[in-house]
């Protein structure tokens, strides 16, 4: 009996020349790092002579190294650095346009354009969420952490404050401890929330100086301060964002949402998968988003380990725990039915009584 011949992929060599000599060596990284990163990921072979570049490997692979290549060195010509965290959202995105991943937007990538930055997005599903946040005025972030969620939001925030259209912009969280018992914490009520909300101030000195993160603090531009603040409010003409949300309760989200004035924008962030309430409470985000399903002007951007843009390992993990949680909910399947068969058995024996 003869054995069918596995078919090689179809091999394919492109030549990419470069313009610009000096830019090259900020393309390649320190010791062809980038380089050898595109390799690794595509499994494909890079040779550089001049202001040349070759591509060898399978069709697929080449065509997605040359769409990525392309694109930083775009982000050179704009002044604009290329990090191994450009190059892995690079390669994300190139694998996205090739699969007709419906997250990408029609048009080209958006960007999100502070005065400190241009932020562009670093997955598929980050520039549908760039997208959303532009044209939605309610939007819902859904997914793991490290997908920019957050960050994002921020961004857009600090766009719309300082382009003058909206007023101020408040971030807000709710203070539930994520299986700690962190106690008594000392100082005023500021300081007493602070740790609840340093992942906000954090994304906030990313896009802004440090002096004028607090003057607009000071001056009301930017309001931090825990979900329970929140109640009694109506917020007109701000960007309102509410991280974590996945640690509401169904009343305290109702409340959140229902505070949305005019001229305001709202962002709700959180991953279900991570939730700290109490056992048995249900998610206040995990409600809404089964609530406000379809409801027309609410967009809603779910993300997944494939758009992890922290180290790659956090998407690997992130994956992993998936997987345990899939298997786990199976388990717990086969055991409710082998006792509901067990049960059965009993009644039709009549030893059930």
């Amino acid at each position: 009996m003869t054995r069918p011949v596995p078919t090689l992929p179809e091999q394919r060599t492109v030549t990419l020349q470069f313009d610009d000599n000096a830019l090259l060596p900020l393309l390649y990284g320190e010791h062809d790092r980038h380089l050898v990163r595109i390799e690794q990921r595509l499994g494909i072979k890079l040779g550089s002579r001049g202001n040349r570049l070759t591509i060898a490997g399978s069709s697929a692979s080449t065509e997605l190294a040359e769409s990525a290549l392309r694109s930083l060195w775009r982000r050179l010509e704009k002044g604009q650095g290329v990090t191994t965290a450009d190059v892995e959202a690079a390669l994300r995105m190139a694998e996205g346009e090739a699969e007709n991943d419906p997250r990408l937007p029609l048009q080209d990538v958006p960007e999100i354009r502070t005065r400190k930055a241009a932020i562009a997005p670093r997955s598929p599903a980050q520039a549908a969420y760039i997208e959303m946040l532009s044209r939605q005025e309610m939007v819902f972030g859904v997914g793991p952490a490290g997908t920019g969620k957050t960050y994002l939001a921020v961004a857009q925030g600090v766009a719309l404050l300082q382009a003058g259209r909206v007023d101020r912009i408040v971030l807000s969280r709710p203070a539930v401890e994520a299986g700690e018992r962190l106690g008594f914490l000392p100082g005023d009520m500021k300081e007493k929330v602070d740790p609840y909300l340093r992942p906000l101030y954090d994304a906030l000195h990313d896009m802004l100086p440090a002096e004028q993160v607090a003057r607009r603090i000071t001056s009301g531009e930017i309001e931090i301060a825990p979900l329970a603040f929140m109640r009694g409010r109506t917020l007109a003409h701000c960007f309102a964002i509410l991280d974590e949300a996945q640690n509401t309760t169904a009343a305290q989200m109702k409340m959140f949402l229902t505070r949305m004035g005019e001229g305001t924008r709202m962002v709700i962030t959180g991953d279900p998968t991570q939730v700290d309430l109490p056992s048995g409470q249900q998610s206040g985000l995990i409600d809404a988003l089964r609530i406000l399903d379809g409801v027309p002007g609410i967009g809603v951007a779910r993300f997944d380990e494939r758009d992890v843009v922290r180290h790659p390992l956090v998407a690997k993990i992130v994956s992993a725990y998936g997987r345990a949680d899939v298997q786990a909910a199976e388990q717990r399947r086969e055991a409710y039915a082998e006792q509901q068969g067990r049960r059965g058995k009993k009644e039709q024996d009549g030893t059930g009584k």
